[in-house]
């Protein structure tokens, strides 16, 4: 995360006079040890936060040279332009307080030493970094130099020294997640590898940070089109995705929940709507069949665009199963029905004479009809009383659905009678006039 100050987080360095005391710093407390002095003598105790106590007598001549660096870059540290309009040097100037736990904050570091790293948090005291945390971010330590502007946050506040304690993990976190709220407004386009497949999804790491791409995001030409559905069959052919490197954009990120959601459409969106600019809704389209799923049929228009037929929109009459009406690599005609968020819908029953209207001129209320059950559902018995109109015979006429079946028998004929005939919403209700068992 860190580099020499351009390269860091935030892009800039310390002021060249922070520098050369943070280096004098340095050089004389080499010295002090040479001399004899401890090589971890207690830390710098001048230029703290407000609470900061006065140095006792007994300290080194090391710690004496750092606090004075720290005091001198306290006096000479100001904000360049390049600094005030950084992430962080905005949050800096809008901040009238002391920063408090959960802040973000940003200095120059002005001592690394054993086990701690000091930073200059003008004006409000001086920030460490040391124990847990610095176990923690020893790899980043490692290679921040005496100089260096490093982002931090403000973990607490009531070291005995009067330090605000930091640390970089926890920073580098807060900047990666709103990194991707600023990817999600701009919308984004990444190119991220698939480490990991599930019945689920795809597995996706951004920024050390592992998201989930679901199979309902991926593009058309990646979605599993399992005929019977398998979740085995489904996720061998996600795992089929692994290793290599798909267009996503962030779609959801949520730090409190640690959750980091893709999508593989929205990167195509821009290149989809000039092609489905082409259609208008009415247009009777044909097209091939390359998937059918429990809710519907996916059709292949043109390169690079795809629309679904919705089961109920396969036929005029009952729909079971969609395997039933079409296979994969037929081709069919369609009327698209619907055009939304780059998505065509389509219609293989309004290329046919809808069966409503004919049955509006032969059926009214009251009316006594033939039909033949067709299916049971919470709600009571389908009766078929043409191709195409069917009429619902209510639970609630035989008290329960156990009485129902017992009264009424699959694939057989029975008289009923019209009690609720809307052609226009094509829904029709029957009462049942036989015994009810």
């Amino acid at each position: 995360m860190f580099k020499k100050l351009k390269e860091t987080l935030t892009g800039h360095s310390a002021p060249e006079s922070t520098e050369k005391a943070a280096a004098e710093t340095t050089k004389s407390s080499s010295a002090s040890q040479n001399e004899g002095s401890s090589a971890d003598s207690s830390a710098p105790k001048k230029a703290r936060a407000s609470k900061t106590t006065t140095s006792s007598p007994e300290s080194s001549d090391a710690d004496n040279a750092v606090a004075k660096a720290i005091a001198k870059s306290k006096e000479e540290m100001e904000m360049t332009e390049e600094q005030k309009t950084s992430l962080m040097g905005k949050l800096i100037i809008t901040m009238k307080n002391p920063p408090i736990i959960g802040d973000l904050v940003e200095g120059p570091v002005i001592a690394v030493e054993k086990s701690s790293v000091y930073v200059d948090l003008t004006p409000f005291g001086t920030g460490i970094i040391y124990g847990r945390e610095f176990i923690i971010a020893r790899d980043i330590i490692k290679k921040v130099n005496v100089g260096d502007v490093i982002a931090a946050k403000i973990v607490d506040t009531a070291h005995k020294e009067g330090y605000y304690e930091l640390s970089l993990k926890e920073a580098r976190q807060a900047l990666i997640w709103n990194e991707a709220e600023i990817a999600i407004k701009e919308k984004k386009v990444l190119d991220l590898l698939v480490k990991e497949a599930n019945k689920g999804g795809l597995l996706i790491e951004w920024q050390g940070i592992l998201g989930f791409l679901p199979a309902s995001q991926l593009k058309a030409e990646h979605y599993p089109r399992i005929s019977d559905g398998d979740k085995d069959k489904i996720l061998d052919e996600l795992k089929k995705l692994v290793g290599t490197r798909l267009t996503v954009a962030i779609i959801t990120a949520d730090p409190k929940e640690g959750k980091l959601i893709f999508s593989e459409k929205g990167s195509e969106s821009k290149e989809k709507e000039k092609i489905v600019s082409k259609y208008e809704i009415g247009d009777e389209v044909e097209g091939t069949v390359t998937g059918v799923v429990d809710f519907g049929v996916f059709v292949k228009l043109e390169e690079g665009l795809e629309g679904l037929v919705h089961i109920s929109e396969i036929d005029w009459g009952l729909v079971d199963d969609p395997r039933n009406f079409v296979k994969v690599g037929t081709k069919i005609k369609a009327k698209i029905i619907e055009i939304k968020d780059g998505k065509i819908s389509l219609s293989l029953k309004q290329l046919k004479p809808n069966p409503w209207t004919e049955a509006s001129k032969k059926y009214k209320k009251d009316m006594p009809v033939t039909g033949v059950i067709i299916k049971f559902n919470k709600h009571g018995a389908l009766a078929s009383i043409e191709e195409g109109v069917a009429g619902l015979v209510h639970v609630s006429e035989f008290g329960s659905e156990e009485k129902l079946r017992k009264a009424l028998e699959l694939g057989k004929t029975y008289t009923f009678k019209i009690t609720l005939f809307d052609p226009k919403d094509q829904k029709m209700a029957l009462a049942y006039g036989g015994e009810k068992k």
